[in-house]
């Protein structure tokens, strides 16, 4: 079965298959990783119907290990949307939801250690860095980010690299209340941040304006896609008129 072969209604199940399966996955995953058998062990746990976990997980355990993924981004866009973070700099949003996606992850440290060893696998690096960047746009959508133009990608492209780094931090980080994460978050951030700076002098100085302005021309074609579904990294190119 494929998921061109799903009834009417029958996404929901599956999604709700998803849940289920993943939940009765994590104890597996200490032992086994994420992998057939420990799909195989949380189907059979979850007492799901086997044909609807086949439409859940086609790919087996790759498909078990982003469904956990999404999963979590999914938690974090409904955290931030309960919060208010209106009083904050925009720098500290960006830190603040970062955190706080780590802090999602931490009773599942084991689990995601075995991902990140998953995902660093020649044959799943791009199904890994797809989802990095599900998380980078979960954050900036949740955040409010409203570009439309090559800012779009630029913004995601650096928070997927800043998320990146620190996620493999805390994997490491035995600091209380993973204190020592959070600051490396902050330098992380401030490194960003001065980067903006420069770029944003640099695009002042006339001379460097009137370099850039072919290249500039070029970014003004450049508009976010207009789905922006997680099956695959977005790209659009917008001829013009």
């Amino acid at each position: 079965m494929s998921m061109s072969d799903a009834v009417p209604g029958e996404e929901d199940h599956i999604e709700a298959t998803r849940r289920a399966v993943v939940a009765a996955a994590l104890p597996h995953v200490a032992f086994d990783g994420w992998t057939d058998r420990t799909l195989a062990f949380a189907v059979e746990d979850a007492g799901v119907d086997a044909g609807l976990s086949r439409l859940a997980f086609p790919r087996g355990g790759v498909d078990l290990a982003l469904a956990y993924h999404d999963l979590k981004d999914a938690e974090l866009a409904r955290r931030l949307g309960d919060e208010d973070l209106l009083g904050l700099r925009f720098r500290d949003r960006i830190a603040h939801a970062i955190a706080l996606r780590l802090e999602l992850l931490e009773p599942d440290r084991e689990a995601v250690l075995r991902a990140a060893a998953l995902f660093a696998l020649p044959q799943n690096a791009a199904e890994g860095a797809r989802a990095i960047w599900r998380t980078a746009d979960t954050i900036w959508t949740a955040l409010g980010d409203t570009s439309r133009d090559y800012n779009w990608y630029t913004k995601r492209t650096t928070l997927s690299a800043v998320y990146s780094s620190c996620l493999l931090y805390w994997l490491g980080d035995g600091s209380a209340n993973a204190s020592a994460t959070r600051e490396f978050i902050a330098r992380r951030i401030d490194n960003v941040m001065s980067f903006e700076e420069i770029k944003a002098r640099i695009t002042k100085n006339p001379l460097a304006a009137a370099m850039l302005k072919g290249p500039q021309r070029l970014l003004d074609r450049v508009r976010a896609p207009g789905d922006t579904a997680a099956s695959a990294l977005p790209s659009h190119w917008r001829r013009k008129s």
